[in-house]
């Protein structure tokens, strides 16, 4: 499972960024105009809130363990990748630290 972990945190951080370039290269680096993107209807205001509560829970969960991987390069990976690449990049560095005991 370690190296499924792996190769979709690889693949969760190429598609998102894929999106994100198109979108960086069409409407430039503007942040507002980033974030108006996210709420521009109905299903994109619903996918955007779906992340943004399932990132929350993920950053709990990191934060509430007492043993695993540090949490800040997660969270690093979540709010500029996204939870595709975090996700499964924190599952494969527990998997890998749980390994090496």
């Amino acid at each position: 499972m370690k190296n499924v972990y792996l190769v979709f945190a690889i693949v969760g951080a190429v598609v998102p960024m894929f999106f994100f370039f198109n979108f960086f290269a069409a409407s430039g680096l503007g942040l507002p105009a980033f974030v108006s993107a996210l709420f521009v209807n109905g299903a994109a205001g619903g996918f955007t809130a779906d992340l943004l509560i399932t990132s929350t829970v993920f950053w709990i969960y990191m934060f509430a363990r007492t043993e695993g991987p540090k949490p800040w390069l997660f969270v690093v990976l979540n709010l500029t990748i996204g939870l595709s690449c975090a996700l499964p990049g924190y599952l494969y560095a527990d998997m890998r630290r749980a390994e090496s005991r």
